[in-house]
């Protein structure tokens, strides 16, 4: 089984001509509200990508807070164990471009109430592959990290959006997730600085004994063992309609994949086809794709080779 623990938000989905910089205003025709936040976001990627996903994280008592699970419940998400609390539900400003590319604002609201307490004991053993990212408060990740480790848990990080992570935690972890960007930022926060990403990636894995998996956008992703070694899989050849989602597809679908026991190489196929197919449509939840449509491009993605 998979359990995320993380946040959940709804989406307000902007299209733009371009991405404003500073200062400036810049017109949509409309906007769109779907669910949203990374929690959500990897529950729901990797319940549609075939796994049995309980979600543990806290909304409001507000009327976003239907639209923030309806996509779940229709997935068949464990929706048990969330909390209602006193904050509004999580909800995100998102502009995207006619490139696909995007400007994302998070107002956190009931996800600063996520605790690491609300993860039942019963929860934590071998079976369980635990998800987490990094838009709940951080100590509370830590805290549950640490937990879960002593019960014997898989542990998967999706370092997003970028923060310090103490070595004694990443240490703690199965899989670390990351991309370009926050694989420089994350080892520069422990003095292995590196303009490059899967160097940094590289000097993380070997530091601290993780698997750390660094996505590439269209180079693919990579993976660094922490004993040494690791495998390249190219990217799928798309053209993206909106990037928004792609990273938690990747980490959903590599769960997903993980937890039916498929090795690292498979399940970083299986990541990585979903990562691209949620560039095709619009939004984040409504862009991440089912198994069947993962597996019918399976046969289109090059081969995974060693590094």
């Amino acid at each position: 089984m998979i359990v995320v623990f993380g946040s959940l938000n709804v989406d307000v989905m902007i299209a733009v001509e371009h991405l404003p910089l500073p200062g400036e205003t810049v017109l949509g025709p409309g906007y769109q509200l779907t669910a949203g936040g990374k929690g959500g976001n990897q529950a729901l990627a990797a319940a549609r990508a075939g796994a049995e996903v309980k979600m543990i994280g806290c909304i409001g008592g507000d009327p976003l807070a239907e639209t923030a699970l309806a996509d779940l419940r229709a997935a068949g998400v464990d929706l048990t164990t969330l909390t209602t609390v006193a904050d509004p539900t999580g909800l995100a400003a998102i502009c995207v471009d006619k490139l696909g590319e995007n400007h994302v604002v998070v107002a956190s609201g009931a996800n600063r109430q996520t605790r690491a307490a609300q993860f039942p004991d019963a929860l934590l053993g071998p079976k369980t592959l635990i998800v987490l990212q990094m838009e709940v408060p951080l100590p509370e990740n830590w805290s549950l990290i640490r937990r879960a480790k002593e019960k014997g848990a898989r542990i998967l990080l999706n370092a997003a959006p970028a923060a310090a992570i103490p070595a004694d935690v990443l240490g703690l972890l199965d899989w670390l997730i990351v991309n370009e960007n926050e694989a420089k930022q994350i080892a520069a926060g422990l003095d292995l600085k590196t303009d490059d990403a899967r160097a940094a990636a590289q000097a993380l894995a070997k530091a601290h004994g993780v698997t750390v998996i660094v996505t590439l956008g269209a180079a693919g992703a990579a993976a660094y063992l922490g004993k040494g070694g690791g495998l390249s899989v190219g990217a799928l050849p798309i053209q993206p309609v909106d990037t928004v989602g792609a990273g938690d597809s990747f980490v959903g679908g590599f769960a997903a994949a993980t937890d039916r026991g498929h090795d690292l190489a498979e399940a970083l196929r299986y990541a990585t086809i979903g990562g691209a197919l949620a560039c095709l449509k619009p939004g984040a939840q409504p862009s991440l794709p089912l198994l069947a449509a993962i597996e019918a491009r399976l046969a289109d993605l090059p081969a995974v080779s060693t590094i």
